[in-house]
């Protein structure tokens, strides 16, 4: 995306899809010119939306100031991770409505700047520093408006998701493409989007990071960067390419979570892979303070205790019918899980998964990960060590492991960093311009 001048731009964001969606206009809407508030809610009907008792192709309601806000019922959150669940979300803006494969989609329109504010609210928390947020300011502006643009070039291209599927492999990778009739979703598999619901415990502080980055982007050689981010690299970095489609970003690649950026072994290297696993080496996201912790992570994130290393243990049998149960295929008894690649963080991208009855390469790590726990496993860098009839995985970080890693930079903010050296630490060779 080449950099243009232009005033804060608005952006549409999918809140959830079901059959019926339920939704309260709180005050200060507008359909036709009418002002419109209270209990609502929406269906599909012969492939339209039934409101009122009427149909409509697309349903929008105005938001008439900055006051205005709605709450959506029920909204899904954490979508097939360990603490999924739903809640009742309110939003500022304007509130629209489509059909979307025969359900509703809610979408919100917002402005960049509000929509940050929730975001931040949501990925952080009031115990975060102030350095901490205006990093994460500069990158979720930057990750959004690349990604906006990214929208533009997958239409035009009329580009989908990229996978190869044979009888002997099975190579997946999820990004943002599936998302056609909206810029971002509200869930993790974009940016953590819950409205305003969780921006009151530190709404200050965040709106003062918002303000204080305002308009500024990560920019590499004139484009602004696909800033990704992750809650633990484990202690390196991994590239963008592991995870997702076949490009190299020279401000995504690897580097050691350290102050001095240390040299580290050749992760891709099994032997050395297993090794780092196995240890504990220094690095900013190596910290167990719950005070930091905090930082980065809801409650309901810090459901899981361990990030930087973890162990999670199956029987065989369990191990068996899991991989069945997620991945369709009946392999049988599971024999072995050996990894055919690893990535420069060690996350495995390509797994070798052998059973009595079928054996296929798997990958890449997002749908490993998928494959080997009923929501997500902590990470794709694991080994497996087998005894007797159990196979306990040793991994280490949470997530991709790609760009900033939210639990090491919430060290750096704690630490004494400030928000630009903790972008460029993380985004190598890049640079902070203010676009608007």
């Amino acid at each position: 995306m080449m950099i243009n001048k232009e005033t804060e731009p608005a952006i549409t964001v999918g809140i959830i899809s079901n059959e019926r969606i339920h939704f309260v206009l709180n005050e200060g809407y507008c359909f036709r010119d009418k002002a419109i508030s209270g209990e609502n809610s929406v269906c599909v009907k012969d492939g339209q939306i039934q409101w009122n008792g009427e149909l409509y192709d697309v349903l929008q309601f105005e938001a008439q100031s900055e006051l205005s806000s709605f709450t959506i019922k029920n909204v899904v959150i954490g979508i097939n991770f360990h603490w999924e669940r739903k809640e009742n979300q309110t939003f500022q803006g304007s509130l629209k409505f489509i059909v979307e494969d025969d359900k509703i989609r809610a979408i919100n329109i917002i402005s960049t700047e509000d929509y940050l504010t929730s975001v931040i609210s949501s990925e952080m928390s009031a115990t975060a520093s102030l350095q901490l947020l205006k990093a994460h300011a500069v990158i979720s502006r930057s990750w959004l408006l690349s990604q906006i643009e990214k929208r533009k070039s997958v239409a035009q291209k009329k580009l989908k998701n990229t996978f190869v599927e044979t009888a002997s492999e099975r190579i997946r990778w999820y990004d943002r493409e599936d998302h056609t009739g909206f810029d971002v979703c509200a869930d993790d598999h974009c940016q953590r989007y819950q409205g305003i619901s969780r921006t009151f415990a530190n709404a200050d502080k965040v709106k003062q990071a918002v303000e204080e980055t305002r308009g500024e982007v990560l920019t590499y050689e004139g484009e602004i960067c696909d800033a990704r981010f992750s809650k633990c690299c484990g202690g390196v970095t991994e590239e963008f390419q592991n995870c997702w489609e076949n490009r190299k970003y020279p401000y995504l690649v690897k580097l050691r979570d350290n102050e001095n950026n240390n040299s580290f072994p050749d992760l891709t290297i099994e032997k050395n892979a297993v090794s780092w696993i196995k240890e504990r080496p220094i690095a900013f996201c190596n910290t167990t303070d719950e005070r930091i912790l905090s930082q980065v992570l809801n409650n309901y994130d810090r459901e899981t205790t361990d990030f930087y290393r973890w162990r999670v243990s199956y029987t065989q049998k369990e191990l068996s019918e899991l991989i069945k149960e997620r991945s369709g295929i009946d392999f049988g008894t599971i024999l072995d899980l050996i990894p055919v690649e690893r990535g420069t963080s060690g996350r495995i991208v390509r797994l070798k998964v052998v059973g009595t009855k079928h054996e296929m390469i798997i990958g890449k790590e997002l749908e490993i990960r998928r494959m080997l726990s009923h929501s997500h496993l902590y990470s794709s860098a694991f080994c497996v060590e087998k005894t007797g009839d159990d196979f306990i995985f040793h991994g280490a970080g949470w997530g991709h492991g790609v760009g900033l890693c939210q639990i090491g930079a919430a060290v750096m903010g704690e630490t004494g960093y400030n928000y630009d050296e903790i972008l460029l630490h993380y985004y190598t060779g890049a640079e902070i311009e203010k676009i608007y």
